[in-house]
């Protein structure tokens, strides 16, 4: 992933909802190279970005609502780029 880039946008995380019972990974960053992975996730026609941050000692997950392909794309784009956290 890159570093964050100025202006970035912020990305409104959430916590886990428990509401998909299953999620395909369609795109995943490395979780060896740091402490925060990322995937991209869908599920009911929708994608959204689960973020797992192992820093503490319980791993956190969150995620992004659902999004449509085209826009859910662009925000896991912007996340690997550093325009959005």
């Amino acid at each position: 992933m890159a570093p964050e880039q100025p202006g970035r946008v912020a990305v409104r995380w959430m916590r886990e909802t428990g509401r998909t019972v299953r999620a395909r990974v369609v795109a995943h960053t490395c979780d060896h190279c740091s402490p925060l992975a990322y995937e991209l996730c869908a599920s009911g026609g929708l994608l959204f970005v689960r973020r797992t941050d192992r820093s503490g000692n319980k791993p956190e997950i969150r995620e992004t609502e659902r999004l449509p392909d085209a826009r859910a794309r662009r925000m896991w784009l912007d996340l690997l780029l550093g325009r959005a956290r």
